[in-house]
């Protein structure tokens, strides 16, 4: 089987998109992380879900997740809100992520290893003119390799 067999259609979100936008993405369709498209609209990274949640929960709550006990549990629903007009280049990592990315004739073990290197559990499928045609989780290549 390959890439272009597993590929399904997947939301992308651009660098200039809410980053509240890209969490109900991620949470309204149980998304592991989002494809970032380039000004060309071209696959230029991918946005994990935990990205989002950087930005939206307080450094001293990472810092020390003890500390996180000081937020009671009306305060902690609201933390989402707390994006504001933050966009998902933002919430990107500073240091620029190798893109996990295949052609559509990869083998199942080609994917396997992408996502393995790039430590991400989202492929993006692009043709040669760089265009998206697709995703494949970590969920279906599993399902996959496991059939």
């Amino acid at each position: 089987m390959k890439a272009r067999d597993l590929a399904a259609e997947f939301p992308a979100v651009h660098l200039d998109t809410p980053a509240i936008e890209a969490a109900r993405l991620l949470a309204g369709q149980d998304l592991p992380g989002l494809i970032v498209l380039d000004a060309r609209g071209y696959p230029s990274t991918i946005l994990a879900g935990t990205q989002v949640l950087r930005m939206a929960i307080p450094q001293y709550c990472q810092d020390d997740p003890a500390l996180a006990r000081v937020v009671d549990e009306p305060a902690a629903d609201l933390l989402l809100r707390e994006l504001g007009d933050r966009t998902v280049a933002q919430a990107l990592p500073a240091e620029k992520r190798e893109l996990a990315v295949v052609a559509p004739d990869a083998t199942v073990l080609e994917i396997a290893a992408v996502m393995a290197r790039t430590r991400t559990p989202l492929v993006a499928v692009v043709d040669k003119q760089r265009q998206l045609l697709g995703a494949i989780t970590l969920d279906a290549l599993l399902d996959r390799m496991l059939e």
